[in-house]
């Protein structure tokens, strides 16, 4: 391959952009603000943790899947481009639909949709790299593409989710999918790839039963963790009973049941996961195997942090939805500053202190975080949401930049791509296990005591985030 020039970088990055930019839009944005206009205030958070989790599923099933035919392309146009095109076509045509809901099942349904499209297109491009940057050049190209997943938040949070705050949601979708459709016709045009001339021979069984594997290991992880949740919390709940009363005693056997649930479904999902996929080599390579669990641990506290924000700012703040959306917005321009100051210097810590330790204090900083988002619960002030929100920030950018170089450490070398395909657990499992679980605790626990329901699942993500240093005891490979 030839040495690319500076644009080259820019360009065969530049739909990750778009990509970004949609997806922050969609989950962040319109569907929180949707729910809060569909669904009663009592069920909003288990409405969200209902849709995130069937969304995750198909992105499951559909990302790699796209990856995986893309791979085998023989397409005149190239292998990714076209999976690219189609897919955007397809978003541009669901966001109209998210637009147009007017039910909370309309809603679903589109929802849905935009996560079979958007993955469509999401798999294939994670080849562009590989495909088109030499070995030795690929650093800087993912330090681009790092950068163009990182300023998504800040746009979305002062642009997007403003127009939502003044009640112009159509125009909202209308700038999301500009956006998404001129990076895709951007790349369309500057990004050459080379046709294949003969389609591979690999059967596509084994790579989809790995699929399959996956996703029936969070599945596996999540029946686990909610009837050892259920064990745990019923347990301490009958013991509590005698002396705080049965809808006390009931509060503390779902708030308890909740974190036990989160913390089982992580660790037996991912192992269950990595032993379908990998078979033994998820014990011979048992320190990567952990290096998912603190993966899946740290994601599912932050994304859920992030989805369940809104419904809080409209409980804490007793504002509508549409301002709730405004002041959501500004918090992630914040969030989104602090994540890209620590994520530029989180390389240099990784280098300088050792990749683990970095991770684990990426799970510490985000822990204080979460505990600062407490004392706003009852004291709703929003100088205390914001210095929480960028401590946060700084947690995130930290781990986005250490994790994933611990994870390259730690995957075979001639294996690689097999094996941190496995970070798809992670990914699509933090959705399923921190809002589809934390959701319905949320809902019931505010039920019988008003914030309570807060208090309890920022207080889980707190604990996950702590464990998410912890599981780094377990992971013994490291390199500096």
């Amino acid at each position: 391959m030839k040495r690319l020039h500076w644009y080259d970088y820019i360009t065969i990055n530049l739909f990750w952009l778009g990509l970004n930019i949609r997806n922050t839009a969609v989950g962040s944005v319109f569907t929180p603000y949707l729910v809060a206009l569909f669904v009663p205030t009592g069920r909003q958070n288990t409405a969200l943790g209902a849709i995130s989790t069937a969304g995750l599923i198909i992105a499951m099933l559909v990302q790699p899947a796209a990856g995986i035919l893309s791979d085998r392309s023989t397409s005149r146009f190239g292998r990714r481009r076209p999976f690219i095109f189609f897919g955007v076509l397809f978003d541009v045509l669901f966001l109209v639909a998210i637009g147009l809901s007017g039910n909370f099942w309309m809603l679903l349904v589109a929802t849905l949709l935009i996560q079979f499209s958007a993955n469509v297109s999401h798999g294939p491009l994670q080849g562009l790299i590989p495909d088109l940057v030499p070995e030795d050049q690929r650093g800087r190209a993912s330090a681009v593409k790092a950068v163009l997943e990182l300023v998504p938040i800040v746009l979305v949070g002062f642009t997007i989710a403003q127009l939502v705050g003044k009640g112009q949601l159509m125009w909202a979708i209308a700038v999301t999918a500009v956006t998404v459709f001129i990076t895709m016709l951007l790349t369309l045009v500057f990004v050459k790839e080379k046709p294949l001339t003969e389609k591979p021979t690999i059967s596509l069984k084994v790579p989809m039963l790995r699929v399959l594997g996956m996703l029936a290991g969070i599945g596996l992880g999540a029946v686990a963790g909610l009837i050892g949740g259920g064990a745990v919390g019923g347990l301490v709940g009958l013991i509590a009973w005698p002396f705080v009363g049965k809808a006390a005693a009931l509060a503390v056997m779902v708030g308890l049941g909740g974190v036990v649930a989160m913390v089982v479904a992580v660790v037996a999902g991912v192992w269950s996961g990595a032993y379908a996929t990998l078979g033994r080599d998820a014990r011979r390579q048992s320190s990567f195997t952990w290096w998912v669990v603190n993966r899946l641990l740290f994601l599912a506290a932050a994304t859920s942090f992030q989805g369940f924000l809104p419904f809080f700012l409209m409980y804490a703040f007793k504002v509508d939805a549409a301002k709730a959306a405004s002041m959501n917005g500004t918090l992630m321009t914040v969030i989104g500053l602090f994540i890209m100051l620590s994520a530029f210097a989180g390389g240099w810590f990784s280098d300088r202190f050792g990749k683990r330790r970095v991770v684990a204090l990426s799970g510490l900083v985000s822990a204080v975080g979460a505990c600062m988002v407490l004392g706003a619960i009852w004291v709703p002030k929003m100088a205390i949401i914001y210095a929480a929100g960028g401590v946060i920030g700084l947690g995130v950018g930290i781990f986005m930049t250490g994790n994933w170089a611990l994870g390259t450490d730690l995957a075979p070398a001639e294996e690689a791509g097999r094996y941190l395909g496995i970070s798809n657990l992670a990914g699509a499992g933090a959705g399923m296990i921190g809002k589809g679980i934390g959701g319905p605790i949320a809902d019931y626990l505010n039920g019988y005591l008003p914030g309570l329901g807060y208090f309890a699942i920022f207080a889980s993500y707190a604990v996950l985030f702590i464990l998410s240093a912890v599981s780094l005891r377990w992971v013994r490979k490291t390199t500096r």
